[in-house]
């Protein structure tokens, strides 16, 4: 059989082109004919959209937890097609066209990738990051500081992770991980006393809210030493979960018995055996 492991995938190669541009094309003139005949594409404004672009983008990441390519694709045409939207909407109030949005991208890419497009040296991941935000410091019109690009509405855990990025890329971090891990149990033990160590009757609540969170925070710093991407360790947590509580309940169905005349005791037999389960695989939902 031959050896094929090495060799450049078809798609990869620049034959596929003008096929990629046709296509790029053909999405444009379906758009512009909906947004002039189409009651629903009629109305939507940037406003509308937003929501179901953010529906969307977790979308495709269920399809990226999942491994499911063929549900990737159709996931991306979505995204796609929202992207133009915006562009396209842009366009009507004469601010700019989906070319000025790829043009910009481009200028940007090239910029701030000198050892690529220039005579920088950068012989590793770290050195390109941390050359990226130093960049994106010096780029005109950037007004909000080393921390001002990270957007507000990102879900706590990856925008803890991002802002972290961002201080290392000012070079304001850590040395080395154990010196991370020691402020993890220096957290733990300020939120342990916080909590009053069981006795939450005692305990601040607020300040206790302010400990943990701390906590949360130093373990998002570790990971991060630890080569560990916290929002994607959590969720593999809790598809875990959410896999081993369903085979309880459908165990219990099975045996006769409903979930809540279950005792705690009599759950955790079934939650051995789901823990003790040959590795399932992903479901597609």
């Amino acid at each position: 059989m031959e050896n094929t492991a090495s060799a450049p995938s078809v798609l990869l190669t620049s034959a596929r082109r003008p096929e990629q541009l046709a296509a790029f094309g053909r999405l444009l003139d379906v758009l512009d004919r909906l947004r002039t005949e189409c009651p629903w594409d009629k109305k939507q404004t940037l406003q509308t959209l937003r929501h179901l672009t953010i529906e969307e983008t977790y979308e495709i990441s269920d399809a990226i937890l999942r491994d499911d390519l063929p549900d990737l694709k159709k996931e991306l045409g979505d995204v796609m097609l929202h992207l133009l939207f915006y562009a396209r909407i842009a366009a009507e109030k004469s601010a700019f066209d989906i070319a000025d949005v790829l043009n910009a991208q481009c200028e940007k890419l090239i910029y701030r990738h000198p050892h690529i497009y220039g005579d920088v040296q950068a012989d590793d991941e770290e050195t390109v990051k941390r050359n990226w935000e130093q960049l994106k410091l010096k780029e005109k019109g950037n007004t909000t500081g080393v921390l001002g690009g990270v957007p507000t509405s990102l879900p706590a855990l990856v925008k803890a992770m991002r802002i972290q990025e961002k201080a290392r890329g000012a070079g304001f971090d850590w040395e080395q991980p154990e010196q991370v891990w020691e402020k993890v149990k220096e957290e733990l033990g300020e939120f342990g006393d916080e909590y009053s160590h069981g006795q939450p009757e005692r305990m601040n609540a607020e300040r206790a809210a302010d400990e943990f969170g701390d906590l949360l925070f130093s373990l998002v710093n570790f990971a991060r030493f630890a080569g560990i991407n916290p929002e994607e360790a959590l969720e593999r947590t809790n598809r875990k979960f959410i896999s081993r509580f369903q085979y309880l309940e459908a165990a219990a169905t099975a045996n006769g018995q409903h979930l809540a005349d279950l005792t705690l005791a009599e759950m955790d037999v079934y939650w051995e055996q789901a823990k003790n389960r040959p590795a399932q695989p992903s479901s597609a939902h």
